[in-house]
């Protein structure tokens, strides 16, 4: 990965108090202490892409719908946990930033698939610093078949509740599947020597990385990290 930056500001730098992650408060803080700032998309009913984690609205807004099924209309005014801080739209985000610092993206599983990653696309049209990555094998093949020149991970967790998936997301062929440009993992994978294995010629990611005592400034090795004030370059 094109990155001159060990450590990733996971969502922003939020509390969740004053500041409630994934906001555009969160980002500008990040972007004002120059760190890298991961995020999630999602495509509205709408089809407007905004920035959130959850499938639901419910722990965030209290209100118990996923968003995917919402239009924009209907989210927009909502407040995150209990700020004045709304959900927001992924170009709003990136005019915040305006190539300032690197965006990590994350598209969320859904069944728009196309339509999520061409919206994507076009609004990253004339930017420069940002990668992408999905858990879904299925979105990491479209982004590099359509569009080859953009930088795009596989993300992996470490505990699927289906056996069969479970290991079909830990073999070889769905790094091959995937095409993929580098892999993003959970740290408890990580210390799985079987599995670092099949990886080991990729460049890594790490996800989530809690205190600096974790992070090795001296590997290849880029981190997700929270609390990210308390670390330092």
């Amino acid at each position: 990965m094109n990155l001159d930056l060990k450590v990733i500001a996971h969502r922003g730098i939020f509390d969740n108090i004053k500041i409630p992650e994934n906001s555009l408060q969160s980002f500008k803080k990040a972007i004002n202490k120059s760190y890298p700032f991961e995020l999630d998309v999602q495509l509205t009913k709408d089809n407007f892409l905004v920035v959130f984690h959850d499938d639901n609205l419910k722990r965030m807004t209290g209100i118990d719908k996923n968003i995917q099924d919402t239009t924009y209309e209907e989210i927009k005014n909502l407040n995150l946990l209990n700020s004045d801080c709304k959900i927001p739209l992924f170009s709003d985000v990136l005019k915040l930033n305006n190539d300032k610092v690197y965006i990590d993206i994350e598209v969320k599983t859904t069944s728009r698939l196309n339509d999520t990653v061409d919206k994507l696309m076009s609004e990253l049209h004339g930017y420069n610093k940002f990668i992408i990555k999905s858990f879904d094998p299925r979105i990491v093949r479209y982004i590099k078949k359509k569009y080859p020149n953009i930088i795009c991970g596989f993300l992996i967790k470490n505990n699927y509740s289906n056996k069969f998936y479970n290991f079909i997301l830990k073999s070889k062929f769905i790094l091959k599947y995937c095409n993929c440009d580098f892999v993003s993992i959970s740290k408890k994978l990580y210390k799985n020597k079987k599995f670092t294995k099949i990886i080991k010629n990729f460049p890594l990611q790490l996800w989530t990385i809690d205190n600096l005592s974790e992070v090795n400034y001296k590997d290849n090795i880029t981190y997700i990290c929270n609390n990210i004030e308390s670390f330092s370059k």
